[in-house]
């Protein structure tokens, strides 16, 4: 996929240093019997978002392993059917389920739930999966578990979802969210359910999955990145640069970053780079003028990966005002990059950002705090902001993508895990 714009995210434990694996150890070879899996979700690529992306990355892998892998997902436009893509450089078949265009949403698309089951039950009953690995509990995921169940096939569940997040593209009444939620919830509770095993990407996300639906025993596994693909720079700085990406809408609280950058000094002649698509662009667009920034905010859309990495690699700082996130891949790629963070301290982004070492935690929704923290970046000495660059280098370190790959491979075959994937990181941080 070369149109991702906001991507908006087991074996070899790391060392401390900043050293990552060579380009020859990134894909570990297949000692045992290929696999059979099938991926199912609700969104995937050309989708851009953290699950997709996880999905595409995972996909790839697997296939890079010598696997062979399937994908399941509502289709990306009017055409559906089965055919043969290419992600992440690796050819995969796809499933494109018939889907219909969510309209409170900007580009959502999904299927149906009366039509998935007989899809579902085709799609099994050709391919005969060893493992299906489903990616939410919602339409796709609750169809794939039902048949897969039915079926004997090995299930492992990944949860990237939040009921509030769901209800901002939806039309129904805050005075029935609560019951929604709670209803959403369930749902889950009986989807992962059928799972042999469940994941989500960081331990806080897995705590939180845990207290909302009563499963127990949920592993944190990091959605897992190819640091080989950022390029860090260490260059001195010849300007002051803020970058963010990810979906432009409502729970980034990306108006909170506006409202922050308007609040540093002029001095520091701060320029803004908001990278992603999504519902809330005009508002913000409009906001920014508002606020006297017009000229020093940039919102470019959805970009290549080549444009997304060269983002990364010419920004000063990465801010993520953000209070949804169950990992937030693009500050892992921010990380990689070697930029230091400035963070929302809330749900899985205190797992990233250790305050203090490689960024700042600011708290949520209070722009002079976030601008406070801004200005402690963008005003430190060149040594101090490569302490913090190199420290976000280190921890990126802990969220290899192959050590990712070994933990599911190890999953879908039934074999135990040390769930040390996101624990590694923790640690760091006395969690």
């Amino acid at each position: 996929m070369t149109n991702s714009g906001s991507h908006t995210l087991g074996q070899c434990l790391l060392s401390d240093s900043t050293d990552l694996p060579s380009e020859s150890t990134r894909i570990a070879p297949v000692s045992k019997k290929p696999l059979r899996i099938l991926i199912a979700a609700d969104t995937f690529a050309p989708d851009v978002n953290g699950a997709a992306r996880f999905a595409e990355r995972l996909a790839a892998g697997m296939v890079a392993r010598g696997h062979e892998v399937q994908i399941m997902a509502p289709a990306a436009s009017s055409k559906f059917g089965t055919w043969t893509e290419v992600h992440e450089g690796q050819p995969m078949v796809v499933h494109r389920l018939q889907s219909w265009r969510w309209y409170p949403h900007d580009w959502l698309r999904y299927a149906l739930p009366w039509f998935i089951p007989r899809e579902t039950r085709r799609i099994l009953d050709t391919f005969k999966p060893d493992v299906v690995h489903f990616q939410s509990h919602i339409n796709v995921g609750r169809a794939v578990t039902i048949e897969a169940a039915k079926r004997g096939i090995r299930i492992i569940g990944t949860n990237h979802f939040m009921p509030e997040n769901m209800l901002e593209f939806t039309l129904v009444p805050k005075g029935l969210h609560d019951r929604i939620i709670k209803g959403a919830w369930r749902a889950a509770r009986r989807t992962f359910g059928r799972a042999e095993a469940v994941t989500t990407p960081t331990l806080r996300a897995a705590q939180f999955l845990e207290r909302y639906t009563g499963l127990e025993g949920v592993l944190a596994i990091s959605c897992g990145i190819d640091a080989h693909n950022y390029v860090p720079s260490f260059e001195p700085r010849t300007e002051n640069r803020i970058l963010f990406v990810g979906r432009v809408t409502g729970e980034k609280q990306i108006d909170v970053l506006l409202q922050a950058v308007a609040l540093l000094s002029a001095d520091l002649k701060v320029k803004v780079e908001i990278v992603g698509g999504g519902d809330q662009k005009r508002n913000l667009q409009n906001l920014s003028q508002t606020l006297g920034l017009s000229g020093r905010v940039t919102f470019t859309g959805y970009v290549t990966d080549a444009e997304l990495a060269t983002a990364y690699t010419r920004s000063t700082v990465f801010a993520m005002p953000s209070i949804a996130e169950l990992q937030s891949i693009a500050t892992m790629e921010a990380m990689a990059s070697g930029l230091p963070i400035v963070a929302a301290n809330a749900m899985a982004l205190p797992h990233l950002v250790h305050d203090g070492q490689n960024g700042y935690l600011f708290e949520p929704g209070h722009a002079q705090d976030l601008a406070d923290k801004l200005t402690t970046v963008l005003t430190a000495t060149p040594d101090d902001l490569n302490a913090l660059k190199r420290e976000s280098l280190r921890l990126i370190g802990a969220h290899d993508i192959n050590r990712t790959l070994n933990t599911f491979e190890s999953l879908y075959r039934g074999e135990p895990v040390i769930d040390a994937v996101t624990s590694a990181a923790a640690a760091h941080s006395g969690e």
